[in-house]
């Protein structure tokens, strides 16, 4: 006879499902400026809003980042209840964070077209891409940080981010590789990107990063101390 599946694998087959659909409908409302900048606008001409619109979007992301957080240890909570109330504790931090990050990038980006097309970018440019990619690295690293330690300081997630994001560099990548396959996702399907591929893609990308903080965020380090 072929055993018939338990009540709580059912049940937890559908609490995974529920969680990731409702996932996916907090990721588009917490990131809803850059979601209909990226619908309605060019990314090339309309940059100067992207910048503007990013750190507006931390929060939201945070809040997705304690909902999986709570989903992967079995918390009670709902997802709901969870993401508002990481909405809340984390949205000061998480909006100067990613405006930190967003106006290092745009430096970045403004000094690499300065430079394209002259001698000097020869070598500047490869300097200035590793740069940008570890910021980008790093940033990701700290919104993981900023939604489990809502009041750690931001000098010290600083800090240690940009240590763990190069000290696991092949979980960093893996996650930059699978938020640009996101990205290709939503240029050509964005319903299938938006309603369905999300957050199990995000999961990845939090897993990933959750586990390079592992040591930071599970030991008693400055990172944690409240401001």
């Amino acid at each position: 006879m072929i055993p018939r599946p338990r009540h709580d694998t059912i049940a937890a087959v559908f609490d995974g499902i529920y969680t990731a659909l409702v996932s996916n409908m907090l990721l588009v409302l917490g990131g809803l400026p850059l979601v209909v900048l990226a619908l309605t606008t060019d990314a090339a001409r309309a940059w100067p809003l992207y910048a503007l619109a990013a750190p507006l979007c931390a929060p939201g992301l945070c809040g997705v980042f304690a909902v999986m957080s709570g989903y992967s240890s079995g918390g009670a909570g709902g997802v709901l209840r969870t993401f508002g109330r990481a909405w809340r504790a984390t949205a000061r931090r998480a909006v100067l964070w990613a405006a930190a990050a967003t106006a290092v990038l745009v430096v970045l980006g403004v000094d690499a077209y300065a430079l394209w097309g002259h001698r000097a970018g020869a070598l500047t440019l490869p300097i200035l891409a590793v740069l940008a990619v570890l910021t980008a690295a790093t940033a990701l690293l700290g919104l993981v940080t900023i939604a489990e330690r809502p009041t750690a300081r931001l000098r010290d997630v600083a800090r240690a981010c940009a240590y763990l994001a190069v000290r696991r560099w092949y979980l960093t990548a893996a996650s930059l590789l699978v938020l640009a396959l996101l990205a290709q996702l939503f240029a050509a399907r964005p319903a299938i990107a938006l309603g369905v591929a999300a957050a199990p893609l995000w999961y990845v990308v939090w897993s990933n990063s959750r586990y390079s903080l592992r040591a930071a965020l599970d030991a008693p380090t400055a990172a944690a101390r409240s401001t």
